[in-house]
């Protein structure tokens, strides 16, 4: 397994909508088992196939470093679609390996429904809940092209746009690698 930089904001794969994936083959067991070994690298809890340069609809979710979710399995969701998102509302503060040092509230649905595909193409349909239900929807997002900051009030986002300009011009010292401006193109 190998460790994979990490793509930040502003680079452009991180605002396309993932395609799909149709097989699995070892490309793919190998690009997951070197995101899983990337995410935890970076202590982060879910990461998506965009966040390491594949345009794929693919994302992880490990959550057994957090408290209350040490027996929570990892996951791995292929070609996952939210289905079913409660009117009921949270807010818990969210930070992004794509978006290094920043974190800000951000509210989502509480509970939601979603379908996927395991690495043997079989389908799931899993209702998760709270953290759970935070983290898979942030994942999902980055294969719609969305990071979380888009769904900060504008006078949110106009507070973070330094910091976010120094993460895009790679001004900052990551704790975990992130790719170099020479190697992305930055939109």
């Amino acid at each position: 397994m190998s460790i994979i930089p990490i793509y930040v904001f502003g680079d452009s794969i991180l605002r396309k909508k993932a395609k799909k994936l149709t097989e699995i083959d070892a490309s793919v067991i190998k690009l997951i088992k070197n995101m899983f070994e990337s995410m935890h690298n970076a202590s982060g809890v879910g990461l998506a196939a965009n966040q390491v340069g594949q345009d794929k609809s693919l994302f992880i979710v490990d959550l057994s470093s957090v408290e209350g979710y040490e027996k929570q399995k990892p996951l791995v969701m292929i070609n996952p679609e939210i289905k079913i998102r409660s009117e009921e509302k949270n807010v818990i503060e969210e930070g992004c390996l794509s978006i290094p040092y920043l974190r800000a509230e951000v509210e989502r649905p509480k509970i939601i429904q979603i379908n996927y595909y395991d690495t043997d193409m079989k389908e799931h349909t899993l209702e998760a809940d709270q953290f759970l239900a935070r983290v898979i929807q942030h994942e999902y997002d980055h294969l719609k092209g969305v990071m979380f900051v888009d769904r900060l009030a504008e006078t949110e986002r106009k507070k973070l746009k330094a910091e976010l300009n120094k993460i895009k011009k790679r001004k900052i010292d990551a704790e975990y690698p992130i790719t170099d401006l020479k190697s992305v193109k930055v939109s």
